[in-house]
């Protein structure tokens, strides 16, 4: 998905907006994707690969399922070591069929996210999210007030990570209301729609408990970031 200028400049006016009312910081984040998650798929991939050939073995695998053989059958005892031959050949192409064709099915993307449990993928989003986060100064901001919304567009995953300030003000059930707001945009289509939303809540919390100070200066820039 690309996002145009003006939609973030959509974002950046939803958050000037937001924080006229607070000392509070806010700060966006899309990323398309946060990791390929190769790893897991070629678990996958290797799993298959020792699994479903060992099953099909009781179910009579041999060299004739793939055309490994010459045609021919010895009734003597001597054709036996050949008929083992070709069972565990039929067997070595049958995992790296499997493991090809697994990994293959795994890069399609709808496939490849089932094959991901979401653990993987939140702690992977949260992860990068925290990165982010750090990155961009909002750990340091004078009262401790900085929120980051972070959406990872393939992963299908969503974080808002408030400093100690204000989340020690809110109640969680409050970040939860926000991350649906996100959730709730980005299922329609209209990521921006779910951005603006969420930082219209986050704004709304920030100015009940941190009111804008004398002199106050925007300590992080009002922008969306897309990596």
């Amino acid at each position: 998905m690309d996002f145009t200028p003006e939609d973030h400049a959509r974002v950046s006016s939803a958050i000037s907006a937001a924080e006229a009312n607070t000392s509070g910081e806010i700060f966006c984040v899309i990323s398309r994707r946060v990791s390929t998650y190769r790893d897991i798929r070629l678990a996958w991939a290797a799993t298959a690969s020792l699994v479903l050939p060992a099953v099909l073995v009781p179910l009579g695998l041999t060299g004739e399922w793939l055309g490994v053989n010459d045609g021919w059958h010895i009734a003597h005892a001597a054709s036996q070591s050949n008929e083992v031959n070709q069972a565990l050949t039929a067997y070595i192409i049958a995992q790296a069929l499997t493991f090809i064709g697994v990994y293959l099915l795994s890069r399609i993307p709808v496939i490849g996210l089932i094959m991901v449990p979401q653990r993987i993928r939140r702690a992977r989003v949260r992860r990068v999210a925290l990165q982010q986060f750090m990155a961009h100064g909002l750990h340091d901001t004078v009262d401790r007030t900085g929120v980051l919304i972070f959406a990872a567009m393939a992963d299908h995953e969503v974080e808002v990570i408030a400093d100690t300030g204000i989340y020690s003000k809110t109640k969680p059930e409050f970040w939860g209301e926000t991350v649906q707001a996100l959730v709730r945009g980005i299922k329609r289509g209209q990521p921006i729609d779910g951005m603006e939303d969420a930082i219209a809540l986050c704004g709304n919390a920030l100015a009940e408990h941190f009111p804008p100070r004398e002199n106050d200066i925007n300590e992080v820039p009002d922008r969306l970031i897309v990596l």
